[in-house]
């Protein structure tokens, strides 16, 4: 039998597992806290912040930290807002993110951000970065230029005995997520499938697939991110 304990989230009462990761914890309480890196019921890393909130008035990442009784959180202040558009910009600038012509459109999480942060120029110069896009695989196509090291591949994606499939290449500003060349024969269909769908933007791509939702009706096309989340807690206030 589990511990239950009460904690806030911007003055809302909120109930919870006791030790269960903030992130989870909001959206059972009908409260969206935005991540790209996060994978539910994997073991978070905290590598993208974009779930900063304020707990008891220090900043933290929702993914990774457990609550406890008695929390006081900030999630959506203007200051908490603020950073996280801050974030979703330096992830534009820093890499080479063409949404117009990008596969993922639609179904990119990063972008849905930037629709939801209303950012229609970033405060940061575009650094143009060169990177290749690796398509020595396959079964897949690695482009590094969209790539925002996330590590949900690293983390997700695993062969029949359990180990990595990708892995990190080269140190430092240069590091690069590869197919794991000691890994590529146990490379299937279904991971390379997996390995797409898990990727949060387009640098993921399976080859001779493309287009196979039409733009338009895709999951960001018609409702905005976190929409899942927000409706039920709408609903639930007009009904209180």
């Amino acid at each position: 039998m589990y511990q239950t304990i009460k904690f806030t989230i911007d003055g809302k009462e909120c109930i919870a597992k006791k030790g269960q990761y903030l992130v989870d914890a909001a959206k059972e309480n009908n409260i969206y806290i935005p991540t790209l890196c996060n994978v539910e019921g994997v073991k978070p890393k905290g590598a993208c912040r974009i779930c900063t909130v304020k707990v008891n008035g220090r900043l933290m990442t929702a993914c990774t930290t457990p609550v406890a009784e008695g929390m006081a959180i900030e999630n959506n202040t203007e200051e908490i807002i603020d950073l996280r558009k801050s974030i979703v910009e330096l992830f534009f600038v820093e890499g080479n993110h063409f949404c117009p012509a990008c596969e993922k459109s639609g179904e990119c999480d990063l972008q849905a951000l930037a629709y939801k942060f209303l950012i229609m120029a970033p405060r940061f110069p575009f650094q143009f970065p060169v990177r290749e896009l690796d398509a020595t695989n396959p079964k897949i196509v690695k482009d590094h230029n969209r790539c925002i090291l996330c590590k949900r591949c690293i983390r997700v994606i695993k062969d029949e005995e359990g180990k990595n499939i990708y892995a990190f290449k080269k140190r430092g500003h240069k590091v690069e997520i590869i197919v794991d060349p000691e890994s590529a024969d146990k490379f299937t269909d279904e991971l390379a499938e997996k390995s797409m769908e898990i990727c949060p933007v387009g640098a993921i791509l399976v080859k001779e697939k493309g287009f196979s939702t039409p733009i338009g009706q895709r999951k960001y096309d018609k409702v905005p991110i976190g929409s899942d989340i927000e409706k039920v807690t709408k609903i639930k206030n007009e009904v209180l």
